[in-house]
């Protein structure tokens, strides 16, 4: 009887493992014909973007200049020392850090304002908000010329016609103020973007908590401090974190509206990059300063991508 037991327990040990891997092999099978609608996407992003990068990575090692035929030659890594000696890249990513930071906070802010009124019920609502999103669907290009020329304009732009009885309507801003003057361009673009993540966040918002709160007795200034905005943090962190991407690769507003100048004072690091490779020629410098602004943005992106997944992981897991 025993040997009879053990023999029934081994054959159903037998059908358990073929049964699991059959399960295996289906789930496999299943998530490769899933996977499949996939692939040609998924080659075309490799063939577009790793391999130019690999070819990117190849130049940064070579001393490579277009007004010296025949000067290619491999030189390895000094290519990124000269970066690290070069006082102008640091200058223009200091640049770039305050365009970036500057643009998405105050993005960030005035979103949340106009969030917070498009959330409320009034007469034209629908005509406000379409008007307020049209800013982030103009083209760049078309968007800077239009702040250069018509807002902007030392003799007929409109800032300075709204600000002559104030006595500043004798202010050439591009010139005098180039950062600044492309920060706005760039705020009045991007905080459509920031409004539209924020009024999907308020609006996701359950109205019985606020309508509790409201019974409890607290104020609007307490319901937005104690609910609404901790409900809010992880779209505004998202939309922190996509602005910021998008705008280390901002080129088109720059060139249109200062051209980087004067001097480098309103260059970014893509912009530079474009001076080293197109006007001064060098392709290897270019490259690896190509590759250090793409590095950082990935590792910086990463980090803030992964704080934003664990609040949304951890707002889920709470619920």
């Amino acid at each position: 009887m025993t040997t009879v037991a053990a023999e029934a327990g081994t054959v159903a040990e037998r059908v358990r493992r073929i049964r699991e891997t059959k399960d295996t092999k289906v789930s496999r099978a299943e998530g490769w014909r899933r996977r499949g609608p996939l692939l040609p996407a998924l080659i075309f992003m490799v063939v577009v973007t790793q391999v130019p990068f690999l070819f990117t990575l190849y130049y940064s090692t070579q001393s490579w200049n277009l007004v010296r035929p025949g000067s290619r030659r491999f030189v390895g890594l000094r290519n990124y020392l000269e970066i690290v000696r070069d006082s102008q890249f640091w200058s223009v990513a200091l640049n770039t850090v305050v365009l970036i930071v500057g643009v998405v906070l105050i993005s960030a802010f005035l979103g949340l304002l106009l969030a917070l009124l498009l959330d409320r019920a009034f007469l034209g609502r629908g005509i406000v908000r379409t008007l307020l999103i049209t800013p982030f669907l103009v083209t760049p290009v078309a968007g800077a010329l239009v702040w250069k020329t018509a807002m902007l304009d030392p003799v007929f732009g409109i800032v300075n016609f709204v600000l002559t009885p104030f006595g500043l309507g004798d202010v050439d801003w591009v010139s005098d103020y180039p950062l600044a003057s492309v920060m706005v361009e760039m705020v009045w673009q991007w905080t459509p973007f920031m409004m539209l993540l924020i009024l999907a966040g308020l609006q996701s918002m359950p109205r019985d908590i606020l309508e509790a709160g409201r019974v409890d007795g607290a104020g609007a200034v307490a319901l937005f401090r104690e609910l609404t905005l901790p409900h809010l943090r992880r779209f505004i962190e998202l939309g922190v974190v996509l602005g910021a991407v998008y705008l280390v690769n901002t080129f088109d507003a720059i060139y249109m509206m200062t051209q980087g100048g004067p001097g480098t004072s309103s260059a970014n690091l893509p912009f530079y990059i474009y001076q080293r490779a197109f006007l001064g020629f060098d392709i290897g410098q270019a490259a690896a300063m190509g590759v250090v602004v793409v590095v950082g943005t990935i590792v910086i992106a990463t980090f803030a991508l992964r704080l934003i997944f664990t609040s949304f992981t951890g707002k889920e897991e709470a619920a």
